[in-house]
């Protein structure tokens, strides 16, 4: 996927792109490519292929939820920092909080937030289930591109969601039936399924949109250890 590509896919969103967006961009991808020979941060280094399956895949979300009228987000598990420094560049209003358990990651995102100049973004180095127990109930909008199943990210990721908020899941293809549990005890409402092939490489994509719809228990998240041994 090209810059004129990209425009153009973006547009199909209902997002404008300018040429400030693609200067910003651009320095991103470079910051990318150059950290990533440091510390592995991504496969994928090709420059039509990161504006592909992190740049446009990152604005995806919008096709679940008009981030306009949202005002925080957490992105959980940030990585290299999609979505959430994506969506930063197409929203600056957003007050942006990025949360990894790699500590090298988030020296990275300092590098970038820095670089491109980007206010109201917080970084944190903690594991996703230890933040979440002491943040509760902060965020408009909390998303995670993670590859831990559904039922795993929602104990993660639903303690953070102010109540009647969203929490955004970004995945392959997802069994909704294996997280039914998991969205009962959390207090967790499917509004929706969104499924839809990647443009270019017709790879599928599933963005799923939860409402919080009243308190999670207060003894959630549990321990990773527990998470993980016994998964909701």
């Amino acid at each position: 996927m090209n810059n004129t590509d990209f425009i153009k896919a973006v547009a199909e969103l209902g997002i404008t792109v300018t040429q400030e967006h693609i200067n910003f961009l651009e320095k991103y991808y470079k910051l990318l490519v150059e950290w990533n020979e440091k510390i592995n941060l991504t496969a994928i280094t090709d420059h039509d292929e990161v504006y592909l399956k992190h740049f446009y895949d990152s604005l995806t979300l919008s096709r679940v939820v008009d981030l306009k009228n949202e005002q925080s987000l957490c992105d959980i598990g940030t990585g290299a920092g999609f979505p959430g420094i994506v969506l930063k560049i197409f929203f600056p209003h957003l007050k942006l909080t990025l949360v990894d358990a790699l500590n090298k990651r988030i020296k990275f995102l300092e590098i970038v937030v820095k670089e491109l100049d980007l206010k109201q973004v917080f970084l944190i180095h903690a594991r996703a289930e230890e933040y979440a127990l002491k943040n509760k109930e902060k965020f408009d909008i909390v998303t995670a591109r993670a590859v831990a199943s559904l039922n795993i990210l929602l104990e993660y990721s639903l303690p953070l969601v102010k109540v009647n908020k969203y929490f955004i899941a970004m995945k392959g293809k997802e069994d909704l039936d294996q997280s039914k549990n998991a969205l009962l005890l959390l207090n967790g409402k499917v509004l929706k399924n969104c499924e839809f092939l990647l443009p270019v490489e017709n790879s599928q994509r599933t963005i799923i949109k939860i409402q919080k719809t009243s308190s999670t228990p207060s003894k959630y998240p549990r321990r990773y250890a527990d998470i993980k041994k016994r998964p909701l």
